[in-house]
């Protein structure tokens, strides 16, 4: 088992997520801001100590990906897109607030979460049928990815709004390059259910996906969900990524298995956690079914095309599989 857990090159006031205090804001009676687009001294940020005049946006939604936790990774378009926009829907104002305050960024904030979705859509629906730009953040990293900025999507678009996407960072693809597990198929599930026979059942419907799995998951919760993956998948290899370009990125290696057993001794850990696991293992083919599928390949192909082809297919030794071919074609151990 391997772990990075030095400290990452990240200034801790960089840190988008550090704890917060205080109160939400009360949100659901207050009316949504009514600015002219394009106000002077309003549509600007600060880059470099240079103050940078945002362009008038197009109208429509703009989905605009933020930092997952160093403030610096952010985009210049991102940026230009906030500072340009009418207003900008959020799932924590003081969150944003943070991002915003680092670019001097003055654009109005208006909540947008899980708890006053279905009253703030049709507000946040006539901004943009008034001519609005208006842009969509999620508290970090890119929304709609377990986040509750789908539904405003949806209506948005069917609505005939245009959609405007701007990616940028995101956990999930930030862990599913750092892991070192195959990258090129791979399933991301979200959270697993909370419940241990719900999670046991969903861990079963993936087991025969012939692909990397990414998931997020809770500290209080990660030694037994990692016990429960070894269970039902087998002791794949996986990765454990923690606080990714945060001040304590960590990242910790093994079979699920030993992770399982890490946790469970050191206790939950803090911080946000994405786990990436690899895909199933393969099982080299029996001798049988290797002689039967060098039988077929040898009746339409050469010796040296016939075992390039099984040697493919099966994962077998080529050395191996070239003494399988030489055996049946001189009449030694056919398959019978």
């Amino acid at each position: 088992m391997t772990q990075s857990p030095a400290r990452a090159s990240h200034d801790a006031a960089e840190d988008i997520t550090a704890p917060l205090t205080g109160d939400l804001p009360a949100d659901d009676t207050t009316d949504l801001p009514d600015l002219e687009p394009g106000t002077p001294g309003e549509k600007a940020f600060t880059l470099f100590g240079q103050t940078v005049q945002a362009r008038r946006l197009d109208t429509g939604l703009h989905v605009v990906a933020t930092p997952i936790g160093n403030l610096g990774d952010i985009t210049v378009r991102a940026l230009e897109t906030l500072a340009g926009a009418g207003l900008i829907a959020c799932e924590d104002t003081r969150m944003t607030r943070r991002l915003l305050d680092r670019y001097g960024i003055a654009t109005p904030l208006v909540p947008y979460h899980d708890h006053n979705g279905a009253s703030m859509r049709p507000r946040l629906l006539a901004k943009l049928a008034a001519g609005e730009a208006v842009a969509l953040v999620s508290d970090a990293g890119t929304p709609l990815v377990s986040d509750p900025g789908y539904k405003l999507v949806v209506e948005a678009a069917a609505a005939g709004f245009r959609i405007h996407p701007l990616p940028g960072a995101s956990a999930m693809l930030a862990a599913l390059v750092t892991a070192g597990l195959p990258t090129d198929r791979f399933l991301f599930d979200g959270f697993l259910p909370q419940k241990g026979g719900q999670r046991r059942n969903r861990i079963a419907e993936l087991k025969a996906l012939p692909s990397t799995l990414v998931l997020y998951e809770t500290g209080p919760r990660l030694a037994e969900s990692l016990a429960d993956l070894a269970e039902g998948l087998g002791d794949r290899p996986a990765a454990v990524c923690r606080e990714l370009t945060k001040a304590f990125e960590e990242v910790r290696r093994g079979p699920l298995s030993q992770l399982a057993a890490h946790y469970a001794a050191a206790g939950a850990p803090k911080g946000e956690i994405v786990l990436v696991i690899g895909p199933p293992l393969e099982e080299p083919a029996a001798d049988d079914d290797v002689d039967a599928a060098l039988t077929r390949a040898l009746a339409e192909h050469s010796l040296k095309d016939a075992v390039a082809a099984v040697t493919a297919a099966t994962g077998r030794p080529k050395r191996e599989v070239y003494a399988r071919a030489l055996a049946l074609t001189k009449g030694e151990d056919r398959p019978g």
